[in-house]
């Protein structure tokens, strides 16, 4: 006879078995599913970022991609405000490649602090922080690598073409003196030497309109009651609100042609009116002014402007070198 409840048994342990393998055989599909979704949605993301990396120049070996495109041009547009073709910013992504590397030649290497240096300083420059600055240019596309990678570039290729080239690019005084001897105004045939002393009486931060009049009003008095450096010195020293400066000295050449005007009308030992700015209410102290052979404002415009155009011609002719010997491969227009 068959036992009854054995075959109970025996077919409850089969079902029991197929769930089992059912269950497990779901599981695993699942599994292999939801491996194979998430495979599929990193390559539909990575898709874009794959041909946007796409190789379009190789420079000696370092490669120019689609994305570098891509990142110049919005940069040149943001720094120009105007669109420029496509080989122009390839040009100059070469060019790039080329001072740096050449540079790098010649033991002239920007280290990552020196660049985060120079951006900052960039950033001050415009009127604010460098994170500041960052998001000012991210929010038109650009990433801070992109203008850092330009600044890198430029610095490294002036200081070597300055260094190699020194003599070459000396400005004589004949030079200098034909190129401004059409000017024969007083103000640009004369130099003066200025010893200044800035103060700056302090104004708190959010402060308002009627508190920074009140303090430019005693700006005015101690401008009236102040006839010499000494004074204004012992003047701010005892000022718990306000502070003056160690003495700097600028000449005609290094001043904007309205501060020149300013301090020449202002006497020696005396302050220049009061200005607001962001530190407060600022003067400056005038404690000598002097003539000096030192360059005038024209005789400076005329320097610069000449090392200026030798210094491109000898860049330009470097440069074009640099493109002969290097190996520039294009993979794709």
């Amino acid at each position: 006879m068959v036992d009854c409840t054995s075959t109970v048994r025996l077919d409850r342990g089969e079902t029991d078995s197929n769930v089992m393998m059912n269950a497990t055989f779901l599981s695993v599909f699942a599994s292999r599913l939801a491996l194979s979704l998430a495979t599929l949605l990193t390559l539909l993301a990575t898709a874009p970022s794959a041909r946007a990396q796409a190789v379009v120049v190789m420079v000696n070996g370092e490669p120019i991609t689609t994305y570098d495109i891509e990142q110049r041009a919005k940069l040149i547009a943001l720094t120009t405000h105007k669109s420029a073709p496509r080989q122009e910013v390839i040009n100059q992504l070469i060019d790039d490649r080329l001072k740096i590397k050449e540079a790098k030649k010649f033991g002239i290497n920007m280290t990552p602090s020196e660049i985060d240096s120079s951006y900052a300083a960039m950033g001050q420059r415009m009127g604010m922080s460098a994170d500041q600055l960052s998001k000012v240019l991210m929010a038109q596309g650009v990433r801070p690598e992109t203008m850092k990678l330009r600044m890198s570039a430029d610095t490294a290729w002036g200081a070597l073409v300055r260094g190699r080239y020194k003599q070459s690019l000396m400005v004589s005084e004949h030079d200098v003196r034909a190129a401004s001897g059409g000017d024969s105004s007083p103000q640009d045939t004369e130099s003066y030497e200025y010893h200044l002393r800035p103060v700056v009486i302090f104004v708190p931060r959010g402060s308002s309109s009627a508190v920074v009049e009140q303090r430019k009003k005693e700006a005015e008095i101690i401008r009236d009651r102040v006839q010499s450096c000494a004074e204004a010195a012992t003047t701010f020293k005892s000022l718990r609100q306000g502070t003056i400066r160690d003495t700097i000295i600028k000449t005609s050449a290094d001043l904007p042609a309205n501060l020149r005007e300013l301090l020449d009308k202002t006497p020696v030992g005396h302050m220049t009116p009061p200005e607001v700015t962001r530190q407060g209410i600022e003067m400056v102290v005038l404690c000598d002014r002097k003539v000096t052979s030192a360059d005038t404002p024209a005789k400076r415009a005329a320097r610069d402007k000449l090392f200026a155009q030798k210094y491109e011609a000898k860049s330009k002719s470097y440069l074009d070198d640099l493109r002969k010997a290097a190996m520039i491969e294009y993979k794709q227009k």
